[in-house]
């Protein structure tokens, strides 16, 4: 994509490869950079500074966690997890179902909103920001109040209930994936051309020896789930990239230290706050006996300074004296690579070059995809499962095994449709009533029919839309943790849709319909074309042959629910 007159939005604009990147952009006169960052002071400081240096480009600031809903976007983690309230909207954000109040209530879905920009470049290091909330500190402290509760003949406290709420609200998956469903969802919306994220390996290329923790553990549980979180981001953003109407997806994945900003003598900030110095002498020494205190007296004095010295500042991965930066980067350790290195390959990915560096067209061409051999052979497995059906005088139509209980819903109601019909092209003799009455009529006389389609947990909706048929489990409604659930007319065609075999006549008008628009799309394909161009022509369909249920289904989540796999 030209990078000339287009709109850019910087996730994580502030940070160390954010400016880098945004000092090549320049170079290729975009008509608005808008950068984001976590803290407000932090995006108007930059965009001032850059306003005055490029006054021919227009630099907007945008602040807060892109990670929450917008009313929350400037709270710290802490101010979240202690405030009950925060913690009940954190957990709706991430464990209910996606739908459009989610979306409309996210941060991230307003900025994109707001600015339309036809490329996003992410910087934030969304493995650490999820993965660094500590799940297994929150699990210790849940241990503890579990342990309170079962003293206290299971009362369960306020900070009982608490650290539940923290817990879920801690979890990495849930977050990862409502991330990723917001921003995809936002992307497709505002016709976002390309989105390159800047992902992370969790350990600076090394692997589980990793001698850089932050805890006795080698390597910390900590650091595994930023590891594990990167890959499945990873996936996510794969997954993303092979989906039909969204922008150009890709990942540039440094495997090093990442270095760096400035080399300064100064105060030593930690976590945004200066380190205290103290005093221990001799004389006040803590004895050490059998039991160790974390929360001690101490012996220790305030000396009201700071740390100062020299360091060299990498950005959001925080500052380093000499001694550890040498150690780092040192032949053997995670060594470096720098913020620019990383910028010029951006650029390249953006304007269409091929720098061999982004993973998702790594993984692309180093999956194994489908084979010859196997399309050959699907011919054979599929003629193999007809005869021995006709030999066992048994229908194999669905187990509600693969899955989505729409699926085996299509099957079975195709099934009928090829119960009633001598051909593909006969369903289109019928009226809508007429094939309810006798789809429901087939179903009413065949008790083997119908025991198999409730026994995998697909009821029946009779035609008469008040009466279902049932068996002891049922694929949908999902309970969700509920005994009951209000049923309305408008939840009964969801479910109708998403999960029943239904027998209405309007289901049924949807049914020829689809015959309709598959017969006219035939219609137009010339008879004398005998080209490779259509894989699902005249001679797939055999329109004079009884009707193939599987084709049917598939035809359905290619066109109607637009599952179309884009990518071979």
């Amino acid at each position: 994509m030209d990078i000339e007159k287009k709109k850019i939005l910087i996730l994580g604009g502030w940070g160390l490869v954010g400016s880098a990147i945004i000092r090549k952009l320049v170079q290729f006169n975009p008509d608005t950079i808008v950068i984001l960052s976590l803290k407000e002071i932090e995006a108007v400081d930059v965009c001032n500074e850059l306003m005055s240096e490029y006054s021919q480009i227009k630099f907007l600031p945008e602040w807060g966690n892109i990670f929450v809903r917008n009313s929350l976007k400037d709270l710290s983690r802490n101010e979240l997890l202690n405030n009950r309230k925060y913690r009940q909207a954190l957990m709706v954000d991430t464990m209910e179902a996606f739908d459009d109040q989610s979306i409309q209530a996210s941060f991230l879905n307003q900025v994109i909103s707001r600015h339309k920009p036809n490329i996003i470049i992410d910087t934030v290091n969304t493995a650490t920001a999820l993965a660094y909330q500590d799940l297994y500190s929150g699990y210790y402290n849940l241990k503890r109040e579990m342990k309170k509760s079962l003293d206290n003949n299971n009362s369960y406290t306020e900070e009982f209930h608490a650290e539940v709420e923290k817990t879920m609200t801690t979890l990495y998956i849930p977050q990862i994936i409502r991330h990723i469903q917001i921003l995809h969802k936002s992307m497709v919306d505002n016709k976002t051309g390309v989105y390159i994220k800047i992902g992370t390996t969790g350990t600076g290329g090394m692997g589980l020896n990793i001698p850089y923790t932050h805890s006795e553990e080698q390597p910390s549980r900590i650091l595994l789930s930023k590891s594990a979180l990167a890959g499945a981001h990873t996936m996510l953003l794969f997954l993303m990239g092979r989906t039909p109407g969204g922008p150009i997806i890709k990942e540039i994945k440094p495997a090093a230290a990442i270095a760096w900003k400035a080399i300064q003598f100064g105060e030593i900030n930690k976590h945004g706050k200066p380190i205290q110095l103290y005093d221990c002498t001799p004389e006040n020494a803590i004895q050490l006996n059998n039991k160790f205190y974390f929360s001690d007296s101490g012996g220790w004095k305030d000396l009201n300074e700071t740390l100062k010295s020299v360091y060299i500042d990498t950005g959001e991965n925080g500052i380093f004296s000499q001694g550890e930066f040498e150690t780092i980067t040192s032949i053997g350790q995670m060594e470096f690579v720098t913020p620019e290195e990383i910028a010029d390959n951006v650029i390249l990915e953006i304007l269409g070059d091929s720098t061999g560096h982004d993973i998702i067209n790594a993984l692309n061409n180093s999956i194994m995809g489908p084979t010859y051999r196997a399309g050959y052979l699907r011919h054979k497995a599929m003629e193999s499962m007809i005869k021995l059906q006709e030999q066992h005088n048994a229908d194999s139509v669905a187990f509600e095994i693969l899955g989505p209980p729409r699926l085996s819903k299509i099957l079975y109601e195709a099934h009928l449709l090829k119960s009633v019909s001598k051909s593909f092209m006969d369903i289109t003799n019928f009226s809508a009533t007429a094939l309810s009455e006798k789809t429901q009529e087939i179903l009413l006389a065949n008790k083997e029919l119908r025991s198999k389609i409730i026994s995998i947990g697909i009821p029946i909706l009779l035609n008469d839309g008040k009466r279902l048929l049932r068996g002891p489990a049922i694929k949908i409604p999902v309970p969700l943790g509920k005994v009951s659930i209000e049923m309305n007319d408008e939840n009964i065609n969801e479910w109708a849709y998403a999960g029943w075999v239904d027998l209405r006549i309007q289901n049924m008008e949807v049914w020829i319909q689809r015959f309709n628009e598959i017969y006219s799309f035939i219609k137009t394909q010339e008879e004398e074309d005998t080209s490779s161009r259509f894989h699902h022509g005249q001679l797939y369909w055999k329109i004079n042959e009884p009707i193939n249920i599987g084709k049917l289904a598939a035809w359905i989540f290619i066109n109607e629910d637009k599952g179309l796999r884009i990518k071979g």
